[in-house]
């Protein structure tokens, strides 16, 4: 694949001839001592601020359109560039704007309906389409790099890449290579060079770094024309070519998280969250934004166990809650800029209101992507909720396992597999996800898949289905019989997230979570008999599990019968409208319970 025109391999982006800061001032003269009469020269200082966002994920307003209304959580934060944008401008004002960057960590482009709207109902790719609302947003605020995230290939590779003309600033992807060349498919590097008041440029390096995963979660759109190898890998490589290019500092932008872990076990040699073993293995890095994680990390140094200097991570929260801002403090010494000292730390969005020129910018996008969710599919017979989901089998799941269970049946009919019975799995991906009694809306049916998977068939053994649902059920804290129960406390055992637990349907079972995991599965059964380890089912899954997302055991390397292209979320949808309604009692069954010592929980 060719590079990009914007693919910084040789030259730089200059940022312009920065006005001094108060905190790049001349170091006061010091005496150089008695019976001199002269004074030694200064010192010369520059100090400026590389602010970052991450995994913001369509958000441009403080507004969440599966409820449609203004986004809130338990702690009150707020969402969107139209806050990022105001405090960028504050941090601008404050330092000059010369003596800043802003730069972003990838997930830019999937996660909201405004994003999936310019994506698939008005797609930026069609001919005098759309410019997408994140470009306009991200040029009007004047980023000046972003790294990719996995999410950015959801939507394939041309819709990435008219994304990527749209924005006037470079993706930038290190270890994202031409299948057949390996050389890099996006800019691996921008330089930026920094005016200061004391006639020397600062050059600053930003190398971007994407997730290995994207080579599983998203095979469908990669597979035979991108590779993805390790962060620590190719920060080896370029880090000190950026060096010898003249980089005084360089800032890595890593859409992965800083924990040494992986959620796709053995099936890559590379490690999926893998900022701090970068930060740890490659010297030459000053800062890293570290994005994929979805957590708040104001700021973590690691020691770089070759120099044994700090390097300091940051990841703000994700969805533009949060604005990292990395302070550099530089002194000219033999000739040269050296990193004196880096802070960072996190400003909190819900502190300012949304940045006017955002919203008047996109206020005709965000009108039609409103109406948009808003369109009635259907009526529903009952309400529902997924408040209960993560710990009861609730008719909402029935929903999504049904769908998924019915468009299986019907592919696979008339073929060799149409006589195996067929089994879903769903996860609760929101807690706040629901379907109202009366009318459905498209906002309501999208809302129980907020993920661009496809669905797929995989043939599976009932002794890869117990492993599978043992794998499942480490999901749950154990609690020992007669103690109190506390659902707070109940689930996302060693941190495992509630899109990682599956809820599978068309068998029925227990999980006793008394006992240790590994050993929580009861009475498994299909049509009132205990489950042959030897017979076959058909699974209905979605692309993520069945590539590997999860690390759940046997189900990527099971045999695929099918595949869709289309997003299960639309095959809801689909499904609503030519039923008409949406009856519970035609679908809903309680198919598994928590149990111990073989006495339900609930």
């Amino acid at each position: 694949m060719p590079l990009n025109r914007r693919t910084f391999l040789e030259g730089s982006v200059a940022v312009g001839a920065g006005a001094a800061l108060t905190a790049g001032a001349v170091a006061p003269a010091e005496a150089h001592g008695p019976g001199h009469g002269h004074r030694p020269k200064p010192a010369r200082r520059y100090s400026f601020t590389v602010m970052g966002t991450t995994d913001l994920h369509g958000n441009v307003f403080n507004w969440d359109y599966f409820t449609d209304k203004e986004f809130d959580d338990k702690a009150h934060n707020d969402v969107g560039l139209a806050k990022i944008s105001t405090l960028v401008e504050r941090v601008r004002k404050e330092k000059g704007r010369r003596n800043t960057l802003l730069i972003d960590a990838g997930d830019t482009i999937q996660g909201t309906q405004l994003s999936y709207y310019y994506a698939k109902v008005d797609p930026i790719t069609a001919r005098r389409g759309p410019v997408h609302p994140m470009a306009q947003a991200m040029n009007a605020i004047g980023y000046d790099a972003a790294a990719l995230g996995n999410h950015e290939f959801n939507y394939g590779i041309p819709v990435l890449r008219k994304f990527e003309e749209q924005c006037d600033f470079p993706l930038l992807g290190a270890n994202a290579l031409d299948a057949k060349t390996l050389r890099p498919a996006f800019a691996p590097y921008s330089m930026h060079r920094l005016r200061t008041p004391c006639g020397r440029d600062v050059k600053v390096a930003v190398l971007g770094l994407t997730n290995p995963g994207i080579a599983i979660w998203d095979k469908a759109n990669v597979g035979g024309k991108m590779v993805f190898p390790g962060l620590e890998e190719q920060a080896a490589k370029w880090v000190p070519k950026l060096r010898s290019m003249g980089a005084d500092v360089v800032v890595v932008s890593a859409h992965s998280g800083s924990s040494g872990t992986s959620s796709y076990g053995d099936q890559l040699p590379y490690v999926e969250n893998a900022a701090g073993l970068v930060a740890e293995q490659v010297p030459g890095i000053d800062a890293i934004l570290v994005g994929h994680a979805h957590t708040e990390i104001p700021e973590y140094r690691v020691a770089n166990e070759k120099t044994g200097k700090d390097v300091v991570l940051s990841e703000p929260l994700k969805w533009g809650q949060r604005l990292t801002l990395f302070d550099f403090d530089l002194v000219w010494e033999k000739g040269r800029w050296t990193v004196e000292k880096v802070g960072a730390q996190v400003l909190n969005s819900n502190t300012v209101e949304e940045d006017r020129k955002i919203v008047r910018l996109l206020s005709d996008e965000h009108r039609k992507v409103v109406a948009y969710v808003n369109q009635v599919i259907g009526t529903s017979t009952a309400a529902m909720t997924t408040a209960d989901a993560p710990w009861k089998d609730e008719p909402i799941i029935d929903l999504i396992n049904v769908v998924q269970a019915e468009t299986v049946k019907a592919a696979l009919a008339g073929g060799a597999y149409a006589g195996l019975p067929v089994l879903s799995q769903a996860s609760c991906f929101s807690r706040t996800a629901r379907i109202p009694a009366g009318q459905v809306t498209i906002k309501d049916a999208a809302g129980l898949y907020p993920f661009e998977n496809t669905l797929e068939a995989r043939l599976l053994t009932g002794a890869q289905l117990k492993d599978y649902l043992e794998f499942s059920a480490r999901y749950y804290v154990r609690t020992p019989a007669g103690a109190p129960v506390d659902t707070a406390k109940l689930t996302n055992a060693d941190g495992t997230p509630d899109y990682n637990y599956d809820a599978v349907s068309g068998l029925t079972y227990e999980i006793d979570i008394a006992k240790e995991a590994g050993a929580r599965i009861v009475n498994l059964a299909f049509e009132g008999r205990p489950v042959d380890p030897a017979a076959k089912f058909v699974l209905a899954v979605n692309n993520y599990r069945a590539s590997g997302g999860g690390a759940f055991p046997h189900v990527a390397n099971a045999p695929q019968l099918w595949a869709d292209s289309d997003e299960i979320r639309n095959t809801i949808i689909r499904w609503v409208q030519a039923r008409g309604t949406v009856d519970p009692g035609q679908f809903a069954s309680v198919d598994w319970r928590l149990t111990r010592d073989g006495v339900p929980v609930f």
